[in-house]
């Protein structure tokens, strides 16, 4: 039998208490003091509590936690990062990698279903890295099983009212595999890049180079339409699409279509925007997606006053150029998002230590500090021979490498590069002031929706170095070895960092989400995905504190720690109210009226606001629904 011990009615043994029984509607006590609530918020300055992460280039760390550090008296040193967040930028959209063929392949089929669920979490969930964007190919690339779309024809046949369109070469791996991911992380993002039309819609009748024939614009636009409507119809929301990936590559060696600036404003103007407004589609059309050497490739097509409406703004690749050239195109077009959606590590560069340093400093903060609303990598998982492959690079790597004989996996650099980032910077964060040190202390800041603050810090010198961090008349000291990164995470605290106003999930340490039930049952943190009832409209209930409603209409009851919560109260009362509290590494803990938590249960029992601190299970992930 446990014996659970209380403490003004929270429990002290957290997370291996198990919901109790209790009377099943008791009286509800007068509304606490609001004032109460908000004397127990947790302070908003002086002696802030800093999260740190760190990896470092000898692998001693790997983005391993370490001991917090406090802000103090504001004190200078020759290295001070100033964080200023009323100095705001670009809104950040997510952090991943693209789920190929190849990566599917792996994890469907030849991992085993446990290894494979530890891959997603390790990859989707927040007790991972938290990956909150895919990027996909819009039928076969140079990283598929074999050379395919959605519409292929025999040859001299065409197929102009696409009767013929199947999702059938993305069923078997691409369609399971996203579909896994999105159970993970149920805000994922999707964004869909096509290497090639069907060969019948192209000048010279093969997937791999050539152009796409004029007289086919139209089909090839409705093609694409029915691509974003397939997926949608299986749980797959598609956010953005590039028009071509890499456009002024073409090969014979894989699927690759050429496509100049005139060519994309057409298509766009005269043929893609208006079938995607025509079929009520909302999913964002991103131009070029090719090298920053060639910003003015998105510039020109941004120039067409009849293509730029339809246009949310320009995607970019690392194998060219330097990203402080997205500036330039953020410069002539300061209303259009820029995106950063390729650059794959390999055999070329194997040095930890050295893809550590490149990829921090010229992915993840120059693209951000140059206005790139994403960070996406190429291959989420390719094997020990770095496949498999379709006629492309034969020595790129994975995120991941997966072994294709026993199913194990090991984290690559970039899983910890991206982890840095992604597993901290919610989406729908903003890039906010901080002054950089090239070569030295180079970093990147940003607030996150529910206020809390990201610094992403890099040593980029040859020894190891101490700098300062100053925000809001308070400062912190650390040291960094050589090549070395942190991120530090710090929180305003209390629920005038709440979300009022939007819907959102809440997703427990169990890589689950939180139901209402429909107001019909105990709530549960025990769902795969979001729909309706894992849904809560954040509501201001005043004196600092807010209400969760459920898509019932009925409120979600904290039951004073008495039973398990439930959603099924009309009107806003005292166990109605909770204070949102952000913690350290961007996760929110609510705390009812009666001063205790309310836990997940893990997933394993009905959830209860009874504990008397936050640790795992008190502890969620959140994002708005849809966003």
């Amino acid at each position: 039998m446990l014996v659970t011990l209380l403490l003004g009615g929270c429990a002290l043994l957290g997370d291996e208490a198990a919901g109790f029984d209790g009377p099943a509607e008791p009286a509800e006590p007068a509304e606490p003091d609001a004032r109460a609530l908000d004397a127990a918020a947790p302070g908003t300055l002086a002696g802030e509590s800093v999260a740190v992460w760190v990896t470092t280039g000898d692998r001693s760390k790997l983005l391993a936690q370490q001991a917090s550090v406090n802000f103090g008296a504001d004190t200078s040193q020759p290295v001070t990062i100033t964080v200023d967040e009323q100095v705001r930028y670009q809104t950040m959209d997510g952090f991943g990698a693209a789920m190929t063929g190849s990566s599917a392949y792996l994890m469907n089929r030849a991992m085993s279903a446990s290894q494979r669920e530890a891959l997603l979490s390790d990859l989707f969930s927040p007790g991972g890295i938290g990956l909150s964007m895919v990027r996909q190919t819009i039928g076969a690339s140079d990283f598929s099983l074999s050379s395919y779309t959605y519409n292929d024809m025999a040859p001299g046949q065409s197929d102009p009212n696409l009767n013929n369109f199947s999702l059938s070469g993305d069923l078997d791996d691409v369609v399971p595999m996203l579909q896994a991911a999105r159970a993970k992380n149920g805000a994922l993002k999707i964004m869909g890049s096509p290497w090639s039309a069907p060969a019948w819609m192209k000048e010279v009748h093969t997937l791999n180079g050539g152009w796409l024939n004029v007289a086919w614009y139209g089909a090839y636009a409705d093609y694409l339409v029915k691509y974003i409507q397939a997926y949608q119809a299986r749980g797959l929301p598609i956010y953005a699409i590039t028009i071509q990936n890499e456009p002024l590559h073409e090969t014979g060696s894989y699927p690759s279509m050429r496509m100049d600036p005139a060519n994309q404003a057409n298509f766009v103007k005269n043929n893609l925007g208006p079938a995607m407004s025509a079929a009520g589609i909302g999913t964002k059309i991103l131009a070029y997606d090719h090298n920053w050497d060639r910003w003015d490739y998105p510039n020109d097509v941004l120039a067409d006053g009849a293509a730029v409406p339809y246009i949310a703004g320009s995607a970019f690749h690392g194998y060219g150029g330097s990203p402080d050239l997205m500036a330039s195109t953020h410069a002539a077009h300061p209303d259009k998002g820029i995106w950063f959606t390729e650059i794959s590590g390999g055999a070329w560069a194997t040095s930890f230590a050295g893809n550590l340093r490149w990829n921090l400093s010229n992915i993840v903060i120059a693209c951000t500090r140059n206005w790139a609303k994403s960070i996406l990598l190429w291959n989420l998982a390719l094997d020990q021979r770095s496949g498999p492959t379709n006629g492309g690079c034969s020595d790129c790597r994975g995120v991941v490498t997966v072994n294709s004989g026993n199913g194990n996996y090991e984290r690559e650099v970039e899983y910890y590069v991206l982890g840095h980032v992604s597993k901290f910077v919610a989406p729908g964060a903003q890039r906010i002031a901080s002054n950089s040190f090239a070569g030295g202390i180079e970093n990147v800041a940003f607030a996150n929706p529910d206020g809390s603050k990201v610094l992403i810090a890099l040593n980029n010198g040859g020894a190891s170095s101490s700098f300062a961090v100053r925000w809001n008349g308070q400062s912190f000291s650390y040291t960094l070895p050589a090549g070395a990164v942190a991120t530090f995470v710090w929180s305003t605290g209390g629920s005038g960092a709440a979300p009022i106003g939007s819907t959102v999930w809440l997703q427990g340490n169990n890589g689950k989400f939180v139901s209402s039930e429909d107001g019909l049952a105990p709530m549960m943190c025990d769902r795969d995905s979001v729909q309706g009832w894992e849904s809560f409209a954040v509501v201001d209930a005043g004196g600092g504190t807010v209400a969760l409603r459920c898509s019932n209409g009925a409120y979600v009851s904290s039951e004073d720690g008495l039973a398990p919560i439930t959603c099924n109260r009309t009107a806003i009362g005292g166990w109605e109210r909770f204070v949102w509290e952000p913690t350290n590494d961007g996760k929110v803990a609510l705390r009812g009226s009666n001063g205790c938590y309310v836990s997940s249960e893990d997933g394993a029992a009905a959830m209860t606001c009874n504990r008397s601190s936050v640790s795992g299970w008190e502890a969620f992930a959140w994002g708005t629904v849809g966003g």
